[in-house]
């Protein structure tokens, strides 16, 4: 029995849900789905519009739990069409309640405002506008929740019952508008994410043994040899196994320059094919493709509560129940103390509860923090969590891996100085010793030797490693040493001063030199420089405009070649020699002078690093797992040029959001202000309400438009 029980609590389901129009109604959809029998648990995204059901439920159970706001739920493999209506059939009750409300206000005019006509009308307004908001807030009466729902039925009610039908009708009618104009800016916001979804085709041309046929892209398996003709997109991730193309790249990495792949090139779902024909073999399902993460990664960072969404989240659990207590306070205290007339103070009472309706500070923080998420995805930046996106806007220093991140990270061998020896036979000992290295200045001396005709298939004997210096092992007999300047001195008490003159001239030029030599002398030195970007300088430069305080470049290389590349690219600070634990230990002591730092690297060496600080941001993650799942902010291709673009969204995001707190919590203020010497009518305060959460909202759909400067 308690078997059966733990399968059932590990049977995970998730279900897209159309129909979300305020995160409030998003929590009480979410306490519902929780108390159905068999649902151990529930989650809802409220910014991606999801429910993640751990239990046995059904799709019927779930509208059933979400009948309140007539939610729509679907299976998330399922795909569904969505029917847009058009905007007066769906929104036909606002249309004839605006148009009965105007009839109202002309029969007052002629008869009096107080006539049967005229009352009649309003009621009519109020009844068809109203009609849903009144069975959602009746229920949520009884229940004790007082969301937005509750404070309006009861407003509205209380109206009409002192005679103020006109009001009654006019807070209804702009309660209605604000709702559909609030749906339409959430729906925007979360389009963002429909694109990506949308970016890679449904199905693929398949080769299975001589047979071509189109295959859905669910039933495609790894192997599977899909055919991509030129102008097509591709479906699945793969490697190229026949023919070569230039391929854009934008969708997943944000560059639109095309990038030309070949035989064993990697390829992505979602990328264009321009014009070849491409056999790729396919490497991952459906559910595992790049395209496929991104969207899940930017759907879980949009349901990740950002610090100040915790902060408005806790805040409005308190005020709403506070903001009912004083309603009540101020429409029964005066006339039962003062002999104040109960109509006028009940009317202010209900202005009060309409004003007080904290939704444009609820909606503040998450509608900023999907926008944003969602620009970002769309421009080849992967930001895991508003979390993040806020801690980046807050960076004042940022920290560089030099190999991979601020150079290509291919070395070459641009020099090779011997001291008296055969430059063949030298050659021939550094590769063999260095094959057995896993130092990236390796694979250099191997092409070097590879382009020069050595012959390189003997084995050192007695090989080993000397950590953070070099390798040392026995060929033809004879114990050989490779490594830097430091094990040389450390070898031979000191370097001779003409090998010291070439090294420190070497160095001098950037270039990082090693040494090959014997326990006895040094034989030859081997220089390797590691190209710097194109794009490296100018990011230092804007970030600089942007006001990081600090930019620091972090290497194992040695101290002259690390100032050389810095000085190249006009970085505040080096710190060369470093062992992957000094890195470490650096950024922990950055944390403590600066506070908020970020750390970037290509994701695989650096994941210490990147754990350490305050924003890991690993660049190249298209081809990488490690770098998407070690990294807070993910660049997806393989350049630096995103990270300007990135803390930019980020200040801007940071910026946004506390101008939604600050304007919502003013609007308040000056609303309560003027209920106390009855200037506030019923009308201005739902106007003042609704006036701040579409302002919010629509302040917050400004992150949409925040570029990329490289392809704006």
């Amino acid at each position: 029995m308690e078997n059966n029980t733990q399968n059932q609590a590990e049977e995970k389901n998730v279900y897209r849900v159309q129909g979300f129009t305020c995160t409030n109604c998003a929590g009480i959809f979410e306490k519902n789905v929780k108390s159905l029998p068999g649902v151990q648990d529930a989650q809802v995204n409220f910014g991606a519009a999801k429910i993640t059901v751990y239990g046995n439920v059904t799709v019927e159970e779930l509208e059933k739990a979400g009948a309140f706001e007539s939610l729509k739920v679907t299976p998330e493999k399922e795909r569904v069409a969505e029917k847009k209506e058009p905007f007066w059939k769906e929104n036909w009750n606002v249309l004839v309640s605006a148009v009965l409300l105007i009839a109202g206000y002309f029969f007052g005019e002629q008869y009096g405002e107080e006539s049967l006509l005229s009352s009649l009308t309003y009621a009519a307004s109020i009844v068809i506008s109203g009609y849903e908001l009144f069975i959602k807030g009746i229920k949520n009466l009884f229940r004790l929740q007082f969301d937005m729902n509750t404070l309006m039925t009861v407003a509205i009610l209380g109206a009409a019952a002192i005679g103020e039908w006109g009001e009654g009708a006019t807070v209804v009618i702009l309660f209605a508008i604000s709702e559909v104009l609030e749906r339409y800016s959430m729906e925007k916001a979360r389009q963002s994410i429909r694109s990506l979804m949308d970016i890679a085709p449904k199905e693929a041309l398949i080769r299975r043994g001589s047979v071509e046929l189109m295959v859905s892209v669910d039933d495609i398996v790894v192997g599977d040899v899909m055919i991509v003709k030129p102008g097509q997109k591709l479906a699945m991730d793969g490697v190229v196994i026949k023919g070569s193309s230039t391929i854009n790249q934008a969708a997943i990495t944000g560059e639109s320059i095309p990038v030309t792949k070949t035989i064993d090139d990697e390829v992505f779902a979602g990328t264009l094919n321009e014009e070849g024909l491409l056999e790729v073999k396919v490497t991952k399902t459906v559910e595992d493709t790049t395209i496929a993460k991104i969207i899940h990664l930017v759907e879980e960072a949009q349901a990740e509560r950002a610090p100040s969404q915790a902060f408005v989240d806790r805040f409005a659990k308190y005020y709403t129940p506070a903001i009912m207590i004083v309603a009540v306070l101020i429409a029964v205290i005066p006339p039962l103390f003062t002999g104040g007339a109960w109509g006028e103070w009940i009317y202010r009472g209900l202005a009060l509860l309409v004003v007080g309706c904290p939704c444009a500070l609820v909606i503040s923080t998450p509608v900023s923090i999907v926008t944003a998420i969602g620009n970002a995805a769309k421009r080849g930046v992967l930001i895991k969590g508003g979390i993040h996106l806020e801690e980046a806007g807050r960076i004042s220093a940022v920290a560089f891996d030099k190999t991979g991140t601020l150079t290509k990270g291919v070395p070459q061998v641009t020099e090779f100085v011997t001291f008296g020896g055969n430059e063949k036979k030298l050659l021939q000992i550094a590769a063999i010793l260095e094959k057995g290295s896993q130092h990236p200045l390796a694979s250099a001396i191997l092409r070097k030797a590879e382009a020069a005709g050595v012959d390189f298939t003997a084995e050192a004997e007695e090989f080993s490693s000397i950590t953070g210096k070099g390798v040392k092992g026995k060929v033809d007999g004879q114990l050989y040493y490779i490594g830097s300047p430091k094990l040389f001195a450390e070898l031979h008490a000191a370097i001779e001063d003409k090998a010291m003159k070439s090294i420190d001239e070497l160095q001098n030029q950037g270039k990082t030199v090693m040494v090959l030599g014997s326990q006895e002398k040094i034989l030859a030195l081997i220089a390797v420089a590691d190209e710097v970007r194109d794009s490296s300088k100018d990011v230092i430069k804007k970030l600089h405009e942007l006001g990081i305080k600090k930019t620091i470049m972090l290497t194992g290389d040695n101290k002259a070649t690390g100032e050389a590349i810095g000085k190249r690219l006009g970085i505040a600070e080096v710190k060369a020699e470093l062992l992957p634990q000094d890195k470490l230990e650096y950024i922990k002591s950055l944390r403590t002078q600066y506070g908020n730092v970020a750390m970037v690297g290509d994701g695989v060496n650096d994941a210490p690093a990147l754990a350490a600080s305050t924003v890991g941001i690993a660049m190249g993650g298209a081809g990488t797992d490690t770098a998407l799942e070690t990294a807070d902010i993910a660049l997806m291709g393989d350049d630096l040029s995103k990270l300007p673009y990135t803390m930019s969204l980020s200040r801007k995001t940071l910026a946004i959001i506390k101008q939604n707190i600050t304007f919502s919590l003013l609007i308040k203020v000056v609303a309560l202000l003027l209920i106390l010497p009855g200037w506030l009518t019923l009308w201005m305060a739902i106007f003042a309400d609704m006036g701040a959460t579409l302002i919010v909202t629509l302040n917050s759909l400004r992150l949409l438009r925040v570029k990329d400067k490289e392809q704006s």
